[in-house]
C-alpha cells in the first residue's frame, strides 16, 4: 500500500493506495506550526477510521510547496509508518523534458500534475491547477514542459477584496443567478467567479496562441469543479489528479510497471 502526501499552502491532500486504487483520501488544512507527531497522530487515526492500520504502507511519496512542512513529513513517515518517503523534485524521472529556464523553481505539485496529464494523454495540454495560486502549465505532445502562468487565486483575491474594503463582507463562493447582481452578495460572488473564469479563459487562449495550436485543458485543485463550468476552455476536471501522479512517479522511480490513471 502506498502513502501519497500533497503538501500545498492552503491544504493537505493525501491519500492511500491499494495496487492500483485509491482507496481513502482526506484533506487537511495546512499548519506549518504542527509537529510531526500530531500529524503523525491524526493520519494514523484517520486511516484506522476506514480499517487500514499504518503497518501496511509499503511506501509513501511527498509533493511538497511548503518547506517548513517537508521535513516534518518525512520524520513523520519514518517514525509512524516505518518508511523513507520519496520527495518529488526536478531530479526525479518525469517522463518530461523541462524547458523552464531554472527547473528547480518549478513547484513539485505543477511537476505531478503535468506528468500525470501528459502520460495520460500524450497530446498538447494545459493543466490548470486552481490552489492558493492558480497555475497553468503548458505541455507539448512531444513530452516538452514548456513553462506557463502564476495567477493569484481565487481565494486569495476573494480575502484581499473583503480585507482592503470596509463595508464590504465574505460571501459564499457560490453561483449567483446572473452576472448583473441585485444585492451586494450577489455582486460580489459574480465578480468572483464570472471574473475569473474570464481569466482563465483569457490566458488559455493567449497560451495557445503561443503554442500555435489548441490543447486539451485540464483542471485540476480544490475550486475546479466551481470554476470550471463557468469556463469554455476547460475539458475535463480531475480534483485528485496530483495524487494520481504521485503514484505514477512512485512507480517510475521503483522502476515498476506504469499505472494507468483514470481521468
Amino acid at each position: 500500500m502506498l502513502l501519497v502526501v500533497d503538501i500545498g499552502n492552503t491544504n493537505i491532500v493525501w491519500g492511500v493506495y491499494d495496487g492500483p486504487r485509491l482507496i481513502a483520501h482526506w484533506r487537511l488544512a495546512t499548519d506549518s506550526k504542527k509537529t510531526s507527531d500530531e500529524y503523525g497522530i491524526l493520519f494514523t487515526s484517520l486511516l484506522r477510521s476506514v480499517g487500514t492500520p499504518p503497518e501496511r504502507m509499503t511506501g509513501a511519496i511527498i509533493s511538497s510547496v511548503v518547506p517548513a512542512l517537508t521535513g516534518t513529513f518525512e520524520e513523520l513517515i519514518g517514525v509512524y509508518f516505518r518508511q523513507r518517503a520519496l520527495v518529488v523534485g526536478t531530479e526525479m524521472d518525469l517522463g518530461l523534458t523541462l524547458r523552464y529556464a531554472n527547473p528547480r523553481e518549478i513547484g513539485s505539485d505543477r511537476l505531478v500534475n503535468a506528468a500525470a496529464a501528459y502520460h495520460q494523454y500524450r497530446q498538447d495540454l494545459i493543466v490548470v491547477d486552481f490552489g492558493t495560486a492558480t497555475t497553468f502549465c503548458a505541455i507539448t505532445a512531444g513530452a516538452e514542459y514548456l513553462g506557463g502562468v502564476i495567477a493569484p487565486g481565487l481565494s486569495i483575491s476573494a480575502e484581499a477584496l473583503f480585507t482592503r474594503a470596509a463595508k464590504l463582507s465574505k460571501v459564499e463562493l457560490t453561483k449567483p443567478k446572473s452576472v448583473i447582481g441585485t444585492d451586494t452578495t450577489a455582486s460580489i460572488q459574480a465578480g468572483l467567479l464570472f471574473g475569473y473564469a474570464g481569466l482563465v479563459d483569457a490566458l488559455v487562449r493567449r497560451i495557445e496562441q503561443e503554442i500555435g495550436r489548441q490543447t486539451l485543458v485540464i483542471a485540476t485543485g480544490g475550486l475546479s469543479a466551481i470554476i470550471a463550468p463557468e469556463t469554455v476552455s476547460i475539458h475535463k476536471v480531475e480534483p485528485l489528479l496530483t495524487l494520481q501522479g504521485l503514484r505514477l512517479l512512485y512507480d517510475r522511480a521503483r522502476g515498476g510497471p506504469l499505472p494507468s490513471i483514470e481521468i
